[in-house]
C-alpha cells in the first residue's frame, strides 16, 4: 500500500454563514494524503482508489449503476424552473436547465418528533426487492471502507469502534457507521453535521462522469478536495462547517454521485423503534 504524506491543515479567517450557497471554488487537495491539524491526525484524502483496494472500485461501481437505476426508490430533490411543456421551451431559448438531483438513504433514521415520528427506523428501501444488490454492494462497501480506516488510521478506526460500542447492533451499517445516504447531482450549503457522532468521521466515496464541480469545501482551512472520480474522502463531517461547490455538466448524460457512510450520535443513546 502507498505511503501517504500528511498535509498541515492550518486555521483561516476565512468566515462564512450557515446555510448561505457556496460559490464555485477550484479544488486545492489533489494528492493522496492524511489530514493533519496540529498533532492531530482527522482524516485521510485518496484520489484514485484501485491503487489501495480494486474490489472496493468493483462495488462502487456496482453500487452506481445500481443508484442510477429505477431498481432504487429515491427522493427527488430537483431543483429550478419546471412547468408545462411550452414552459421547457420557453426555458431553452432562454438558456435555463432544469438540475435534475435525488438521493437515497439506507441504513437508519433517527426519531423526527417534528414530522410525527417519535421513534427510530430502517429506511423503508430495506423493504424493496428490486434495491437489494444496491443495499448489499452499500454495505460491503461501507466493510471494505472500514477495513481501509483500520489500515491507514488505526486510532481513528479504533475511537469510532469504542464511540458506537453503545449502539444495538440493529442500528448499525457495517460496524462503524448507522447510515447512508447516496446523492445525485446534489451540492450543499455551509453546514455542519451536528446529528454525527462526536469524535467519528464519515467516508465519502465519488462516482462521476462529465462534470465539474461538486467538490467539499471546508473553509476553517480554506481546503476543497478533488471529489474524482473514484476517490474517497474520510472526514470528521460534525467538526467543521462546510460546504459542496455547485456541479456543472458539461456533456449529456453526466452527472456527479458522492456515497457517504455516517454515524448518528441518536443510536448512541437505547432507542426503540415503533415495532419493538
Amino acid at each position: 500500500m502507498p505511503l501517504l504524506k500528511s498535509k498541515f491543515l492550518e486555521k483561516t479567517s476565512k468566515e462564512v454563514r450557515i446555510g448561505d450557497r457556496c460559490e464555485q471554488i477550484k479544488p486545492n487537495v489533489f494528492e493522496d494524503c492524511i489530514l493533519q491539524e496540529g498533532e492531530e491526525v482527522i482524516g485521510f484524502y485518496i484520489n484514485d482508489l484501485s491503487k489501495y483496494s480494486p474490489k472496493m472500485i468493483n462495488l462502487l461501481n456496482i453500487a452506481n449503476t445500481e443508484f442510477r437505476s429505477e431498481r432504487v426508490p429515491k427522493s427527488d430533490m430537483s431543483r429550478g424552473p419546471q412547468g408545462s411543456k411550452q414552459d421547457k421551451l420557453q426555458r431553452e431559448k432562454e438558456g435555463k436547465t432544469l438540475v435534475t438531483q435525488y438521493s437515497t438513504i439506507i441504513g437508519s433514521i433517527p426519531p423526527k418528533p417534528h414530522m410525527k415520528r417519535p421513534y427510530a427506523s430502517r429506511s423503508s428501501v430495506h423493504a424493496v426487492d428490486s434495491a437489494q444488490a444496491f443495499i448489499k454492494s452499500m454495505l460491503m462497501l461501507a466493510k471494505e471502507s472500514e477495513e481501509l480506516l483500520k489500515k491507514i488510521l488505526p486510532a481513528q478506526h479504533e475511537t469510532q469502534k469504542k464511540e458506537l460500542s453503545s449502539v444495538d447492533k440493529k442500528w448499525k451499517f457495517a460496524e462503524l457507521f448507522t447510515s447512508s445516504i447516496s446523492n445525485f447531482n446534489i451540492s450543499a450549503p455551509y453546514h455542519r453535521d451536528n446529528g454525527n457522532v462526536k469524535n467519528s468521521v464519515n467516508v465519502i466515496l465519488t462516482k462521476r462522469k462529465n462534470s465539474i464541480g461538486g467538490c467539499l469545501h471546508v473553509p476553517d482551512y480554506d481546503v476543497t478536495f478533488e471529489q474524482a472520480d473514484n476517490s474517497m474522502l474520510v472526514y470528521p463531517a460534525w467538526r467543521n462547517v462546510h460546504a459542496v461547490t455547485p456541479i456543472s455538466i458539461s456533456h449529456d448524460n453526466g452527472y456527479r454521485n458522492s456515497f457517504i457512510f455516517y454515524a448518528l450520535k441518536a443510536f448512541q443513546e437505547t432507542i426503540e423503534s415503533e415495532s419493538a
